[in-house]
């Protein structure tokens, strides 16, 4: 098993904005792909300088379905959001293998 995270920073000026298009739109954008079992939408417990930290993680069977949906999917998407919020956030991503599955 493993998570598919996207951590961004955004700007203060449109978050609320961003928080709900994320869980109304981008979010259930994702997982309608059908390449992930569930989604955690988490905000980073940090003091920034500027902006507010959120970690989306979707959680995925195995590496061949998360190539899958960078091959088919991700391009798409990440262009949607880079879109509507162009220079506005800060983003990366990781994968996470999950060594105990009983904690995901």
């Amino acid at each position: 098993m493993y998570i598919y995270n996207v951590t961004l920073n955004i700007e203060d000026s449109i978050h609320e904005d961003w928080v709900n298009w994320m869980k109304e739109v981008h979010i259930p954008d994702v997982l309608a792909t059908g390449m992930f079992l569930e989604s955690r939408f988490c905000q980073v417990m940090v003091q920034e300088e500027q902006g507010i930290t959120y970690s989306i993680q979707y959680k995925v069977k195995d590496l061949e379905t998360l190539e899958a949906y960078q091959k088919e999917h991700a391009g798409r998407l990440q262009a949607e959001h880079t879109e509507r919020y162009r220079d506005k956030f800060v983003a990366f991503r990781t994968i996470l293998r999950v060594e105990d599955e009983s904690e995901a």
